[in-house]
C-alpha cells in the first residue's frame, strides 16, 4: 500500500517529539495530525479521518489504554501502541485491550515506518474486481474480501490482526502453526526475543469465539511450539 494516501494519528503528549516524527513522517509521505491528551486522542481517532492511530501509554485526561478502550468500543482502526522500553505489562495490557501491536520506546524511526507499513498491509483488503472467497469451520464464516468474520451467524468484532490470525489458523486447521510463523502471517514481522504479541492476539482471538457448543476448545497451544484449529 502506497503511504502517499495514508493519514496517521499521533496521540502523544510530548511535543517536541511529536513534531519530529511529523517531520519524519512527511518525508516517507504520511500526513500526520499530533493531538497531545487521551480525550483529544479518542474524538480525533473516531472521525474516521485517519487509517491508522500511533498511540503513546502515558497521557493526560486519559491514559493510552483507556484511549484504546474507548476507541475499540466503535472502531477497528489499527492501533501501533508505543511503550517504555522493557515494560512488558504494558505491551501485554495494550494487546489485550486491542492492539495491533507495540513498538518500545526509544525506537529507530525507519522500524517505526517498517511497523506502520507491516500493519497497512495486513489490514489492505483485496481488490474490489477480486472474487469474494470465504473460508468456513465449525459455525466459522471469514470472508475474506471485505475481511469480516461471523460467527453464529453474527457479525465477529475483530481486530485485523485478529482476522489474520484466525484465517491462518483455519486454512491450516489440524496443523501446527509456530509462533514464529504465525508471527510473520499476521504481523507481518519477524519474532523477537521476548516477544509475546502474537500470544496475545491468539488469546484475544480465543475469548472472542469461545468455544464449540459441546465445551470443548477450538485452538490448541503447543507450548514452545506453536498453535493450531482442533478440526471438528
Amino acid at each position: 500500500m502506497s503511504s502517499d494516501s495514508v493519514k496517521l494519528l499521533l496521540i502523544d503528549d510530548d511535543v517536541e517529539l511529536c513534531e519530529l516524527l511529523i517531520e519524519y513522517l512527511a518525508t516517507e509521505g504520511y500526513d500526520v495530525k499530533a493531538v497531545h491528551d487521551g480525550e483529544s486522542g479518542v474524538l480525533s481517532a473516531l472521525t474516521g479521518e485517519y487509517q491508522l492511530v500511533l498511540l503513546d501509554v502515558t497521557l493526560p485526561k486519559l491514559n493510552g489504554f483507556d484511549v484504546l478502550k474507548k476507541i475499540r468500543q466503535t472502531s477497528d482502526i489499527p492501533v501501533l501502541m508505543l511503550t517504555a522500553r522493557g515494560d512488558d505489562v504494558d505491551r501485554i495490557i495494550g494487546l489485550e485491550f486491542g492492539a495491533d501491536d507495540y513498538l518500545p520506546k526509544p525506537y529507530n524511526h525507519r522500524e517505526l515506518v517498517a511497523r506502520i507499513k507491516a500493519i497497512m498491509r495486513r489490514g489492505r483488503p483485496q481488490a474490489a474486481d477480486s472474487n469474494p472467497r470465504t473460508l468456513s469451520i465449525d459455525d466459522i464464516t471469514l470472508n475474506l474480501a471485505n475481511r469480516e468474520a461471523t460467527i453464529h451467524g453474527e457479525v465477529l468484532e475483530l481486530t485485523a490482526t485478529e482476522f489474520m490470525v484466525l484465517k491462518a489458523l483455519i486454512e491450516k486447521a489440524g496443523e501446527l502453526i509456530s509462533r514464529d510463523e504465525l508471527t510473520q502471517i499476521a504481523l507481518n514481522r519477524r519474532l523477537t526475543l521476548y516477544d509475546r504479541a502474537i500470544d496475545m492476539h491468539v488469546s484475544n482471538v480465543r475469548k472472542k469465539i469461545g468455544t464449540r457448543a459441546d465445551g470443548t476448545a477450538r485452538i490448541k497451544t503447543v507450548r514452545g511450539a506453536g498453535y493450531f484449529y482442533i478440526r471438528p
